[in-house]
């Protein structure tokens, strides 16, 4: 029986937070667009919904980009313009690309018992990778900050691109056993689903403040491992449960 496992875990919303400092960003802009277009009185809820239409469509497209976050602030300004109507301002448009582009400016901060859980599984064996979305500069920033390389050293992927088609070329590039590979993160779209298509593990750490784009139903009932975990602390002992129930299955037969 193989109790060394192989562990790859997703970095935004699983290891270190996220969708926090896009909601803050947001939350001045639903009180920016507010303000110009008071004459309107557009409904926060109104302002969202068009913004995260615009935006889901755009990563649906291109990937996950730096600029696809700024552009649909613009493009959710530029389609309340029409609709009111009220003029394009040139100026207020490059306001709101400021402001988008702040976001990847912010100091990020770990989820709690981030490092303790990195330490508990790196000291019993276990091999652990990188596996994130974005663009290499921004997502390497945020790795070095949290100086992770002690945990990952090499074994870091970053992709604009992070789906099925990404998971099976990562695993078929490296010295995988999927019977004892795992994907850690909190996205059901990008994480999970991926991870159950490959064969792999997966383990689903749920966040209260998820980001509509990962937010999808399971077509299908597993055929191979799915824990679903509140906390990254959780995720030790849910891979020891596995190697426990693998051992005493083998003593059985």
């Amino acid at each position: 029986m193989n109790t060394r496992q192989q562990i790859l875990f997703d970095l935004d919303d699983t290891l270190i937070h996220c969708n926090k400092y896009f909601g803050l960003i947001l939350g001045e802009f639903y009180l920016i667009i507010q303000q110009w277009f008071a004459d309107f009185e557009l409904t926060t809820d109104e302002i969202r919904q068009k913004q995260i239409e615009i935006d889901i469509a755009s990563v649906h497209n291109v990937g996950f980009k730096s600029g696809n976050f700024p552009q649909s602030l613009i493009n959710t300004y530029r389609y309340f313009s029409q609709k009111c109507p009220r003029l394009i301002n040139p100026q207020e448009e490059d306001q709101l690309m400021k402001l988008g582009l702040s976001v990847y400016d912010l100091e990020v901060e770990p989820y709690p018992r981030m490092v303790e859980t990195l330490e508990s599984l790196k000291s019993d064996g276990h091999q652990l990778y990188l596996y994130t979305g974005g663009e290499t500069a921004i997502q390497q920033r945020k790795i070095d900050q949290m100086k992770l390389n002690m945990f990952f050293d090499e074994r870091i992927y970053i992709r604009e691109h992070k789906n099925t088609h990404a998971l099976e070329q990562i695993l078929q590039s490296g010295t995988f056993d999927r019977s004892s590979t795992w994907m850690i993160g909190n996205s059901l779209r990008t994480d999970v689903i991926p991870a159950l298509t490959a064969g792999i593990c997966s383990i689903h750490i749920q966040i209260s403040n998820e980001w509509e784009y990962n937010i999808v139903e399971l077509e299908r009932t597993p055929d191979n491992i799915l824990y679903t975990v509140s906390s990254i602390e959780e995720v030790p002992e849910m891979i020891d449960h596995k190697i426990e129930q693998e051992r005493k299955t083998r003593t059985l037969n």
